[in-house]
C-alpha cells in the first residue's frame, strides 16, 4: 500500500511541476511515463500498458527501436549539427537515399511536421509565381474542411476548428477551403478561378476522427489538380511511414502528389525530423537564402531517418499495418458494442466513434478505462477515440489489446 501512495504521489508531483511551470496547451492523460519498448510504455510506478496513439504515428517502428538508438549513439558520437552554413558527411547521402526511396528529383530537409507544411506553402506559391504565372502575392492555396496540418499561423488560418483558430487572428491570406472528400467541389473551383496554385490534403483526416475517403477521391483530386496546372499537395506526416498499410496512403490509389509532406514516423520518433519532396521543376523555383533552418538536415537526424526508413521496409511493417488492421476493425465489428457507433480506418490507423454527443466525456472516461485496464489512447474531436499501436505490433498483441478494449467499454454499457 505504501509503495502505491509513494508511486501516486510521484506521479502527482511530476503532474503539478508540469501545470505550474508549463504552457497550459495540453489536456493529457493522468498518465506520466518514462520508460518505452516496442508497443509497450511504462509509467513511474512501472505499470505497463500497450501504446495505441504511437505517438500520433511518430514511433511506427515501436519505441525505443535498437536499430535507431544504435544509429543515434553512433551518429552522436561524431557530429550532430552543423547548420546548413557548411556541408556534412550525411545529408547528400541521405538526400540520395529519401528521394530514391520515395521516387522524387529533390528533398527539402526540415524537422518538425507543421515546419513541412509551411515550406510546401512556400515551395507551392513560389512555383505559382515562376512556374504557373499568376501574378505576384496573388496565389491562392486549397485546403479542406475538417484539415489538421498543424498549429502555426499557416495552419490555423487552414483550419475550421475554432479551438484551432479562435483568438489568434488576423489570418494568413490566400487560403480558400472546400469540404472534404467532394472531387466535384474542387473541380468547380478550379475550374472557375485561375490564381490557384496548389490544393493540400490529408489522404486520411487523422486529428478528425481517422475520416478516410471515398474510394477514387484521391485520384480524382490528383487528375483535377492536373487538369487545371495546379500542385496536388499530400500531407502524409500522420498516414505516411507505412501506418495506413502502404508507404504512402497516396498508394492505396497510385497516385504520385506533385508534393509529399513527411515527419513524424520519418525518425522512428527518436527526434524531430521532417521532409518535403518533389520534382525540379517544383523544387527548383527555390533560391538560396529564401528557405532553410539552422536544424534542418542535421547528420543526426539524417543518420537516424535512413535507419528509420529501412527498418520499415526490413520488417515488412506497411504488410503487418495492412494486414492486422483489417483484422482489427474486423474484430471491433464484430464485438457489437451498442457504446460504438462506427469503426473506421485503414492499415493500423483506426478510430471508434463513440455513441454519445461529441460534448460528451463517454469517450474520455473510456480511455481512463482503458488506461486503467493496460492500455493508452485518447479521444480526438470528443466521442472519437484513435487507435494506432506500433506497426511492429503482432497478432497475439492485437487480440490481448482487443480484450482490454472490450473490457473496457463494456463497462459503460447501460
Amino acid at each position: 500500500m505504501n509503495s502505491n501512495i509513494q508511486a501516486m504521489s510521484r506521479s502527482r508531483e511530476l503532474i503539478d511541476l508540469e501545470d505550474k511551470y508549463g504552457a497550459h496547451n495540453y489536456h493529457s492523460m493522468p498518465v506520466v511515463l518514462e520508460r518505452g519498448q516496442g508497443i509497450f510504455v511504462w509509467d513511474v510506478d512501472g505499470k505497463k500498458y500497450f501504446d495505441f496513439l504511437s505517438a500520433y504515428s511518430a514511433v511506427n517502428q515501436g519505441h525505443c527501436h535498437p536499430r535507431l538508438i544504435h544509429a543515434l549513439t553512433e551518429q552522436a558520437k561524431k557530429i550532430t549539427l552543423t547548420s546548413r552554413a557548411f556541408h556534412n558527411s550525411e545529408l547528400g547521402v541521405y538526400e540520395k537515399y529519401i528521394t530514391q526511396y520515395f521516387g522524387y528529383d529533390k528533398v527539402l530537409p526540415m524537422n518538425t511536421g507543421v515546419e513541412a507544411v509551411e515550406t510546401a506553402f512556400k515551395i507551392c506559391r513560389k512555383w505559382a509565381y515562376e512556374v504557373k504565372g499568376i501574378a505576384e502575392n496573388e496565389a491562392i492555396v486549397v485546403v479542406v474542411d475538417g484539415n489538421f496540418h498543424g498549429r502555426t499561423m499557416t495552419a490555423i488560418s487552414a483550419s475550421n476548428d475554432p479551438s484551432s483558430y479562435k483568438g489568434f487572428g488576423p489570418y494568413v491570406p490566400g487560403i480558400l477551403r472546400i469540404p472534404y472528400n467532394d472531387s466535384q467541389a474542387l473541380e468547380t473551383l478550379l475550374s472557375s478561378n485561375h490564381r490557384i496554385a496548389g490544393f493540400v490534403v490529408e489522404p486520411i483526416q487523422g486529428e478528425a476522427g481517422v475520416y478516410v475517403p471515398n474510394d477514387g477521391y484521391l485520384k480524382a483530386c490528383a487528375e483535377i489538380c492536373k487538369k487545371y496546372k495546379v500542385l496536388f499537395i499530400a500531407d502524409e506526416v500522420q498516414t505516411g511511414i507505412a501506418r495506413t498499410g502502404k508507404m504512402l496512403a497516396c498508394d492505396h490509389e497510385n497516385v504520385r502528389p506533385d508534393i509529399i509532406i513527411l515527419g513524424k514516423a520519418l525518425s522512428g520518433g527518436v527526434l524531430p525530423v521532417s521532409a518535403v519532396l518533389c520534382d525540379d521543376a517544383v523544387m527548383m523555383t527555390i533560391k538560396p537564402g529564401e528557405h532553410g533552418s539552422t536544424f534542418g538536415g542535421n547528420p543526426l537526424a539524417c543518420a537516424v531517418a535512413m535507419e528509420a526508413l529501412q527498418v520499415i521496409k526490413d520488417e515488412h511493417l506497411a504488410e503487418n499495418a495492412e494486414k492486422l488492421g483489417a483484422y482489427f476493425r474486423e474484430e471491433l465489428v464484430k464485438f457489437n458494442s451498442p457504446m460504438i457507433q462506427i469503426v473506421r480506418g485503414k492499415g493500423l490507423l483506426n478510430a471508434i466513434v463513440i455513441n454519445d454527443t461529441e460534448d460528451s466525456k463517454t469517450a474520455w472516461n473510456i480511455c481512463l478505462e482503458f488506461a486503467k485496464n493496460g492500455l493508452l489512447a485518447k479521444p480526438t474531436h470528443g466521442n472519437i477515440i484513435r487507435l494506432a499501436p506500433p506497426l511492429v505490433i503482432n497478432k497475439s498483441q492485437i487480440d490481448e489489446a482487443l480484450d482490454i478494449i472490450k473490457k473496457s467499454i463494456n463497462q459503460f454499457v447501460k
